[in-house]
């Protein structure tokens, strides 16, 4: 069982009040570095979140101005950097990603609420500097009504903030689901939010359990008008149609499958060094990390012997142990996954560049794995691995790899590495992703716009255009 001054309940948060599952049912959270018990938290239902909803609704009647929002922003910001030891501790123990990553999470998530906080002021009233029909016209960004926040187990702490931070901003109470995996952090938060924030009551729920029963008692109320979403392509069709009968905005996050290309002019110790860190984060289970590598034909072994190098310093284990650089994944699922990948790839013709060893280690891991010569009828390329696995596929010319790189139904982030800055330029804009970096493999920040193209999803997180979300624009014009 994990004890944390931060984890005084194991239930929801309603209406400014901590409760238990009406039914009493709990769900089990586990450790996947051993398969260890963490706790039981409630596990909620339709009825939960229907007076989690009705919660938000009141306190969606009482506005809040803009330097109020502004505090609250502020103040989960600074709670958030005050508490990231434990916070990090506590996502270490559900999720497993090492613990200096979990504690730069908790960082990365204040970085949104302070974000949010410094550039409130984009939402404020806006008038036109013409004047037509003789009227004065004013644009004002309303809050959409009550949202509902649906987030991954990937990253427990991050994800919300991106949502939460532009729902507060705007005015939105909320209703909060989070992953069954890695409930805790979330409660964790919402222990801050009471203890040291003081939101008023109803303005954000926690609710968790199944996700049908709560995410249809969404869809099925008026007051909610905006639900944010991260998660697989799958589930975001689903809701999709589910939104359809209440005209629902969504603001969808969905799959990946990222290219990563080096040219033969590129710096190929620099992009091995890129590599290792956009990669294995999380342990490769990250919607942005490089699913398919694509390296010129003539560097593609000498990358591979660099990368192999560099995968071999890579310490497997416990992140709890500051030495290990990658922990578990995140269940046996999960494993068999990529498994059956690295299989498939090898016998399809693929070369084992190099694998390390996760034999003895009680719960899932899967040990880092880098492979050459990956075709494209692979597994690997058409599926999002998510898992530490490197396929490394070769090209010849510009027109073959950004065809290839386009090849895929998802487009939400690519990374290139060339030294002819122009080239990349033009490569990336013949490449259909949201999020396309050149020379680095950084993911998104708070303070640029992030979200997909194609099917990984629609709306966008961080930055100004993240401010906008969960708005509505409401044009006034004054005789």
């Amino acid at each position: 069982m994990i004890e944390s001054p931060l984890l005084p309940t194991l239930g929801g948060y309603i209406n400014g009040q901590w409760v238990m599952a009406d039914s009493g049912k709990t769900l089990a959270v586990t450790n996947p570095v051993d398969n260890g018990h963490l706790a039981d938290v409630a596990s909620m239902d339709a009825v939960e979140t229907e007076r989690a909803i009705a919660a938000a609704e009141s306190a969606q009647a009482t506005p809040a101005d803009r330097e109020t929002r502004r505090g609250w922003l502020n103040a989960i910001a600074e709670s958030l950097t005050n508490h990231r030891e434990e916070i990090g501790r506590i996502l270490c123990a559900e999720h497993g990603k090492p613990l200096a990553e979990a504690q730069g999470e908790a960082d990365y998530a204040a970085g949104f609420f302070r974000y949010a906080a410094e550039h409130i002021d984009a939402l404020d009233p806006r008038t036109l500097d013409e004047q037509p029909r003789g009227c004065r016209w004013t644009v004002y960004h309303r809050p959409a009504g009550v949202v509902g926040l649906v987030t991954p187990w990937n990253f427990p702490i991050g994800m919300i903030a991106k949502k939460l931070s532009a729902a507060i901003a705007a005015d939105c109470a909320s209703v909060i689901k989070p992953s069954s995996k890695t409930p805790l952090t979330m409660i964790a938060l919402f222990t801050l939010l009471e203890r040291e924030v003081g939101l008023p009551a109803g303005k954000a729920n926690l609710v968790m359990g199944s996700a049908g029963p709560i995410t249809q008692a969404l869809f099925d109320a008026p007051a909610v008008r905006v639900i944010s979403f991260t998660g697989s392509t799958e589930v975001g069709r689903e809701l999709i149609q589910q939104s359809a009968p209440g005209i629902k905005r969504l603001a969808l996050e969905l799959g990946g499958n990222a290219p990563y290309i080096i040219f033969a002019d590129a710096d190929l110790d620099h992009a091995a060094d890129q590599l290792i860190g956009n990669k294995f984060r999380g342990g490769g289970q990250t919607c942005v990390c490089a699913n398919r590598i694509f390296v010129h034909q003539s560097v593609a072994a000498a990358f591979a012997d660099k990368l192999a190098d560099r995968v071999q310093s890579l310490t497997v284990g416990d992140g709890m142990d500051p030495d290990t650089k990658l922990g578990p994944l995140i269940d046996e699922k999960a494993v068999a996954k990529v498994a059956r990948h690295v299989e498939d790839a090898l016998d399809k013709g693929a070369e084992k560049i190099y694998q390390g060893d996760a034999a003895g280690l009680p719960g899932t891991f899967y040990p880092p794995t880098v492979l050459l010569g990956v075709p494209s009828h692979a597994a690997c390329y058409r599926e999002e691995t998510f898992g530490p696995l490197v396929p490394i596929i070769t090209f010849t010319d510009d027109d073959q790899v950004v065809a290839l790189a386009n090849d895929t139904d998802f487009g939400l982030a690519c990374y290139v590495f060339t030294g002819d800055e122009t080239r990349g330029q033009q490569i990336i804009s013949r490449l259909h992703f949201g999020h396309a970096a050149l020379n680095t493999g950084s993911g998104p920040t708070p303070e640029a716009p992030f979200g997909g193209m194609k099917q990984s999803g629609y709306g966008r997180e961080g930055g100004l255009e993240g401010l906008f979300e969960f708005t509505e624009a409401q044009t006034v014009p004054v005789g």
